[in-house]
């Protein structure tokens, strides 16, 4: 059966979600999780928390998935071997380099690829299972088509996000909070802001990034009759009543296999944003997906209503049977779980009765009385001798004992093999001054201009390539070309991919600059060396030292980093950054062009969104596909500070080409040699300065 993964951002909320029917939680200690704003644990209340769960027969999944620095890999190191000494069944990552540690230090705990690792392909989840991870979240923007094709063919376990917020950006790409306060997602501290207002063009009260949450409980039979492992409830910075009330309803829909009018309105009343959305399961996104938060549904009799569920009540879930003997020569009660673990009690000697005597009907009716206990009795056999007695006091003492031993014996685990971090390998780079690579959007972009400074590597959509083979072929002879892949490639896109870039290795390329971890894999299936792009999200040494076990040409390091850590870093493959350009800030599923007209015309329509601060957000296609890109109005520039730049052991810095037209190109390219000064209101640093908060 489907497993039931409900939320846990307290310790209340995990009651909430226990007591409710949930199979598993998922829960974060600390700062390595992708929701500090939630109350989370610490290692102490963790023990607590497992220890609750092990005897209530629940797992639990720790949350470790977000970017983590060299100088916190000590401490997250610690955390996961006193994890994993706690007994957590798994840990969900994000990061390389955390899956990495977490399978040297812990080996016997299992690994779950976060949906911050951008997983939306079978490419994808076969990536992760080389890496030694047992399950994978997928991305929210599929379709049932796209889930049921990659659980089909998955050679591991695949969950699926069932219930509560979508964010409007694939998880783990978007970029937004941190340009613009710095609070990053990546590293549990992102701040909302597609819930805010904007306009296209100029701010208008209007909420174009704002989803509806996810509502996928009319498709709980078809999703278990996929093979999917686990359906995820999100929410593990909502209250516990909604915790609750959720996974309640979930619980009994999987039960049941019912769905009624009520269960819907609880689910309402627990939290909606103006309805729910089922929109990237059915492949009906548009403007039916949009929603805001307009009620808080506060009303104090249901959430007291709703806090009785799990406020001091044991609604007993775990499976048991007993056995009691009831002879002349004494008494005994045994209890097995379902796993098989057996406790038991030696009782009294039974006393003759004078008026009535026990019989089995009696003992069965005072033994099944396992209210206020973790447990529900499923039946008693019993043996017994006529004629003989026992009083109700001695009846539930027994029982009592016997529970209380097997509720000891449930919360016991054998201490799993753990080992300590081996140091991480530092490689100096080899460089001692960057050059500079080009990525374009546009073919009007590669201008001659460009091709005379002679980039290290110039990357050229894929799409804009194989359109013109000889072309292609005429760069190839020119310059070292990399054909850049979309930010996003599900399934039913792969073969029109590799095609394109088997037309490209034909006329020369041999490289690809891949963004995504299923994207390695497609590119090596095409015969094509590998760059790794900024969307890999590598932030400390043992993520790159990772690629340079899977031989890849070269590493983005994250644009989210500042300069010392970017210093830093091991340099085990050439690593560059970006230095020049509108940084990348959402891709989405959802055309946000479609949303402002109606109709898909970003072929031949561009557009920017307006935030009530009167900041711009241009909107750009990804690849060939409808998919969106929202870039930052600012633009990154470090042009005029290359000696920065120079000290931090790079191959190359990126110029980052998207709304330039071939005049503004050039005009960019003439600043390498002689930068002009710097414009604080068209440009920006980054976060290579100020970092993140």
């Amino acid at each position: 059966m489907i497993e039931l993964l409900a939320p846990a951002g307290s310790m209340e909320a995990l009651r909430a979600a226990v007591q409710n029917g949930a199979d598993a939680v998922y829960l974060g200690v600390g700062t390595f999780n992708a929701r500090q704003g939630a109350k989370n644990f610490t290692l102490q209340t963790l023990a607590e928390a497992v220890k609750y769960c092990r005897v209530r027969g629940v797992a639990v999944h720790l949350t470790l998935n977000t970017l983590v620095s060299d100088k916190e890999l000590p401490e997250l190191s610690n955390t996961i071997r006193q994890a994993a000494l706690c007994g957590v069944d798994a840990f969900i990552v994000q990061d390389l380099g955390v899956a990495q540690l977490c399978q040297q230090i812990a080996p016997s705990v299992s690994i779950h690829g976060s949906t911050q690792m951008t997983v939306h392909s079978l490419d994808g989840v076969l990536f992760c299972a080389a890496m030694g991870m047992s399950r994978v979240v997928l991305s929210r923007e599929l379709s049932r088509e796209e889930i049921r094709y990659i659980t089909a063919n998955s050679p591991i376990e695949i969950e699926v996000f069932g219930h509560g917020a979508l964010c409007m950006s694939y998880s783990g790409q978007c970029y937004l909070s941190c340009a613009i306060g710095g609070r990053s997602g990546n590293r549990g501290r992102c701040a909302q802001p597609c819930r805010q207002s904007y306009g296209y063009g100029r701010w208008d009260k209007q909420y174009p990034l704002s989803l509806k949450d996810n509502c996928l409980i009319p498709y709980l039979q078809e999703l278990e009759e996929m093979g999917i492992a686990s359906l995820k409830l999100e929410g593990r910075m909502k209250r516990p009543e909604y915790v609750a009330a959720v996974t309640g309803v979930y619980r009994q829909a999987l039960d049941t296999s019912i769905v009624t009018r009520d269960m819907m309105k609880t689910l309402a009343a627990a939290f909606n944003r103006q309805g729910f959305t089922d929109g990237y399961y059915t492949g009906k996104t548009g403007s039916a997906m949009f929603g805001i938060r307009e009620d808080k549904y506060d009303n104090a009799k249901w959430l007291q209503e709703i806090r009785q569920s799990y406020e001091g009540a044991e609604n007993g879930r775990v499976n048991i049977r007993f056995h009691a003997i009831v002879t002349s020569a004494g008494s005994s009660l045994t209890v097995t779980d379902p796993q098989g673990r057996q406790c038991r009690v030696i009782g009294p000697i039974p006393q003759i009765a004078r008026t009535t005597p026990l019989t089995e009907e009696s003992l069965t009716q005072r033994l099944e009385k396992t209210g206020g206990t973790p447990y529900r009795c499923m039946g008693v056999r019993c043996d017994l001798e006529d004629g003989l007695m026992l009083s109700a006091a001695d009846l539930n003492a027994m029982r009592r004992d016997v529970l209380n031993q097997l509720t000891a014996l449930r919360a016991r685990m054998d201490k799993p093999s753990v080992r300590r971090l081996e140091k991480i390998v530092h490689i100096p780079s080899k460089t001692s001054h960057p050059g500079f690579t080009v990525q374009v959007t546009t073919r009007e972009q590669i201008t001659e201009k460009l091709l005379k400074l002679r980039p290290q590597a110039l990357y050229v959509p894929v799409h804009i390539l194989a359109a013109d083979p000889l072309y292609c072929h005429e760069l190839a002879r020119k310059v070292t070309v990399a054909a850049a892949l979309p930010r996003i490639i599900h399934d039913g896109e792969k073969q029109k991919i590799l095609s394109q870039l088997q037309t490209c290795r034909e006329m020369g390329v041999r490289e690809v600059l891949a963004g995504n971890v299923g994207q390695l894999l497609l590119a090596r299936e095409a015969g094509m060396r590998v760059r790794g792009d900024f969307g890999l999200n590598l932030y400390n040494s043992a993520a790159v030292n990772l690629l340079r076990e899977l031989r890849l040409v070269s590493a983005t390091l994250s644009f989210e980093m500042t300069l010392p850590q970017i210093r830093d870093i091991s340099k085990a493959i050439p690593c560059e950054i970006l230095s020049y350009g509108r940084l990348p800030l959402m891709v989405t599923e959802n055309c946000l062009i479609r949303s402002k007209t109606g109709a898909c015309s970003c072929t031949q329509t561009s557009t920017k969104l307006t935030d009530k601060t009167g900041a711009e957000f241009p909107v750009i296609r990804d690849g060939q596909s409808c998919r969106s890109v929202l870039l930052n109005g600012k633009k990154l520039n470090w042009l005029d500070r290359q000696e920065d730049l120079a000290k931090l052991g790079l191959f190359a810095t990126r110029l980052y080409f998207t709304t330039e037209n071939p005049r503004e190109v050039d005009l960019i390219l003439a600043g390498v040699t002689n930068p002009p000064p710097f414009d604080p209101g068209a440009n920006t640093r980054g976060l290579y300065l100020r970092g993140l908060e």
